[in-house]
C-alpha cells in the first residue's frame, strides 16, 4: 500500500498519527508538495478523482481518499489499538464527538489559517481576513464548550484515546502555523490537548 501524503497539510497528518498508534510499518509513505500542486497533476486527479490529500492506493490499484475513511480501512485491518470505537455505542459515540471536533473546531481552524498565512494565498483562489476572523469565533465558541465537557473526562469521547481526539488536537496543531493558542481560560482543553501531544504517536505522526 502506498499513502500519499504531505506533511503541509493537517488531514494527512491524522492518518499518519492513526498508523503511528497502530505501529503500521508496512505503508510506503509518498509526499506530495501541495504548494507547487503536486496533487493537481492529471496522473493524480485520474487515479484518486479530487486533488486532495491524502489518498491510500491499496495492492489491488483501489484507491481510497478522505482521511477518515482512511483511517476507518486502516482500523479493519489493524484492529489494535481500537480507535474507533469497539461495539456500536462506542462507535456511535466517537463518530459523533469525531464529528463534532471537525465540524466545529478543526475545519473552522483550518479555514481561518488558510485565510490568514501569506504563504497559504496560493492554495486559495482569494484570501479573505474576514473570514479568518470569522472562522477563528465560530471554533473558540466549540472550545467553550469542549472544555466544559472535558471537566469530568480525560479524552472527548471515551475512556480512552481515540480517532476524536486525533481529530480535534491536529485541527488545533495546525493553527500553531500562525502562533494561535486557545484562550487561557479552557485550563480543561489545555490539560486535554498538552496529553494528548505528549503521545508518542503524536511525534511520530507530525
Amino acid at each position: 500500500m502506498k499513502l500519499y501524503t504531505s506533511h503541509r497539510a493537517p488531514n494527512p497528518r491524522r492518518v499518519r498519527w492513526v498508523m503511528a498508534e497502530k505501529g503500521i510499518e508496512d505503508v510506503e509513505l509518498v509526499e506530495l508538495d501541495i504548494m507547487v500542486g503536486e496533487h493537481k497533476t492529471p496522473e493524480y486527479r485520474a487515479r484518486v478523482g479530487v486533488p486532495h490529500v491524502p489518498s491510500l492506493t491499496l495492492d489491488d490499484g483501489t484507491t481510497i481518499s478522505e482521511s477518515i475513511a482512511i483511517g476507518r480501512y486502516l482500523e479493519a485491518l489493524y484492529p489494535e489499538p481500537n480507535l474507533f470505537g469497539q461495539d456500536a455505542r462506542e462507535q456511535a459515540i466517537v463518530e459523533m464527538w469525531m464529528r463534532r471536533g471537525e465540524f466545529y473546531l478543526a475545519n473552522p481552524i483550518m479555514l481561518s489559517v488558510r485565510h490568514s498565512h501569506p504563504a497559504l494565498a496560493a492554495l486559495e483562489a482569494t484570501q479573505l481576513p474576514q473570514v479568518a476572523d470569522y472562522n477563528k469565533v465560530s471554533a473558540e465558541r466549540f472550545m467553550k464548550t469542549l472544555d466544559r465537557h472535558l471537566a469530568d473526562r480525560e479524552f472527548m469521547a471515551l475512556d480512552r484515546f481515540t480517532i476524536a481526539d486525533i481529530v480535534a488536537v491536529v485541527g488545533l496543531d495546525f493553527a500553531r502555523l500562525v502562533k494561535y493558542r486557545p484562550p487561557e481560560e479552557f485550563t480543561h482543553l489545555a490539560r486535554w490537548l498538552e496529553a494528548c501531544r505528549a503521545r508518542p504517536a503524536a511525534k511520530a505522526g507530525a
